[in-house]
C-alpha cells in the first residue's frame, strides 16, 4: 500500500512540475501599446469620397501635414486612388485641404508613407497601372525640399517592381504598402508587403526589404526575403511601419489572419478567420532589421480604444516630434466618414 501511495505522490509531483515548466506562449502587450492614450477620429472625407491611410509629419515650423489616399465612392482604390494633402496645428485638427499631391489617369497612387532625411522629404507609395490585374502592384518614391512640393518622382519608378527571386527560389509577383527609413549604416531601406508564387495561385502577404545607397534608388531586394512570413501556416501580415529608435529596429504590422492566435498555440480555423485589421496589430524588434524575433501586441482595435463597434483598424504610422514618437495614426473602416483615428504615445520606454 505504501508503495502505491509513493507512486501516486511521485505522479502528482511530475504533473505539477510539468505544468510549472510549460512554456508560456502568450503574446504579451508591448511597452509601446501600454503607452497609448486614445485620441479621436479625424479627417472626414467630403461627400462622394472615402479617405484611408494617414501619413503624418511635422514641418520645420511645427505645422502638421498629413498625406493620405482618397478614393471615389463610385470607383476603386485599385484603379482610382490618389494622394491628397492636409494640414493642421495639431492631430486634433481642424484640418485644411492643401492639394492633390499625386493623381493620374493611368495609375493609382495609394497608401503613402512620409519621412524626412536631413532637408529632404521622402514619400513612398503603392503605384499601380490601371490596366494591370489587381494583385500586380508596385512601389514608387518621390522627394521634395518642401512638404508643399514640388515633388520629383524617381527616374527608377516603380522603385520596387513586382519581380525578383526570394531565398526559397519563389518569384515575387507583388510589391506594395512601403515604409522607408535611413538605417544605422547610412543606407536607405524600404520594407514592403510582398507576395510570391511559392504556393501557386494562393497568395500570402509577407514582409520583404529592398536597400539602396541613394534615396532615389535603384533599390535591390535583400537576399533573405521574405524577412517575416507565415505563408507556410496559410496566414498573412501586412501594412508594415518600420523605424529605427534607440539603437533598435522596430516594425509594426497588421495581423491580418490571426498570427497571434497561431503563435499562442490556438490557431483560428481557416473558415472562421475574418481577414483584415479586425484584431490588434503586432510589433517586432531587431538589432539589424533583418532578423526579427517573436512579436508583441503593437496596437489595439477601435473597439478596444474607444468601445465602438469593431471595425478594420490598419495602416499604422507614427508622428515624430524632435526624434521622439508622439502619436500613432491608424486607418479605420468604421461607420462614419473619418479616415481613422490617432492615439497619444505617452512616455514610451522600450524594453
Amino acid at each position: 500500500m505504501m508503495k502505491y501511495k509513493i507512486q501516486i505522490l511521485v505522479s502528482i509531483v511530475i504533473i505539477f512540475i510539468s505544468f510549472s515548466c510549460k512554456k508560456d506562449l502568450s503574446i504579451k502587450e508591448s511597452s509601446f501599446v501600454k503607452s497609448h492614450i486614445a485620441g479621436d477620429y479625424i479627417l472626414d472625407a467630403p461627400e462622394g469620397w472615402w479617405y484611408w491611410c494617414m501619413a503624418p509629419i511635422y514641418d520645420d515650423s511645427g505645422k502638421l501635414h498629413v498625406f493620405m489616399s482618397a478614393i471615389p465612392n463610385n470607383g476603386s482604390w485599385i484603379k482610382d486612388s490618389k494622394i491628397v494633402h492636409y494640414t493642421a496645428k495639431s492631430p486634433k485638427g481642424p484640418y485644411t485641404f492643401v492639394d492633390t499631391t499625386f493623381a493620374s489617369n493611368t495609375h493609382t497612387y495609394h497608401n503613402p508613407q512620409i519621412s524626412q532625411v536631413e532637408d529632404i522629404y521622402v514619400l513612398v507609395y503603392l503605384l499601380k497601372s490601371r490596366d494591370t490585374p489587381g494583385f500586380n502592384q508596385e512601389i514608387g518614391i518621390a522627394t521634395s525640399k518642401s512638404l508643399d512640393g514640388p515633388w520629383t518622382e524617381s527616374p527608377y519608378n516603380p522603385i520596387i517592381k513586382a519581380s525578383g527571386t526570394q531565398r526559397d527560389g519563389a518569384n515575387i509577383i507583388h510589391a506594395s504598402n512601403p515604409t522607408f527609413l535611413k538605417d544605422k549604416d547610412g543606407k536607405f531601406r524600404i520594407y514592403y508587403k510582398s507576395m510570391s508564387d511559392a504556393f501557386g495561385t494562393t497568395r500570402h502577404r509577407e514582409i520583404s526589404l529592398a536597400i539602396s545607397d541613394n534615396i532615389e534608388g535603384p533599390y535591390e531586394n535583400h537576399p533573405e526575403n521574405p524577412l517575416i512570413s507565415y505563408a507556410d501556416k496559410d496566414l498573412d501580415i501586412e501594412d508594415c511601419y518600420a523605424f529605427y529608435y534607440k539603437d533598435m529596429y522596430y516594425m509594426i504590422v497588421e495581423d491580418r489572419k490571426g498570427v497571434r492566435n497561431m503563435l499562442e498555440g490556438n490557431p483560428i480555423p481557416a473558415k472562421e478567420i475574418k481577414a483584415g485589421g479586425n484584431r490588434p496589430g503586432l510589433i517586432y524588434k531587431s538589432e539589424d532589421g533583418i532578423h526579427w524575433g517573436r512579436p508583441e501586441i503593437g496596437y489595439k482595435t477601435n473597439e478596444q480604444y474607444f468601445g465602438d463597434k469593431l471595425a478594420r483598424t490598419e495602416r499604422p504610422h507614427i508622428l515624430w516630434k524632435n526624434g521622439e514618437p508622439e502619436y500613432l495614426f491608424l486607418a479605420c473602416h468604421d461607420e462614419d466618414p473619418s479616415a481613422g483615428f490617432f492615439v497619444k504615445i505617452d512616455g514610451w520606454i522600450p524594453n
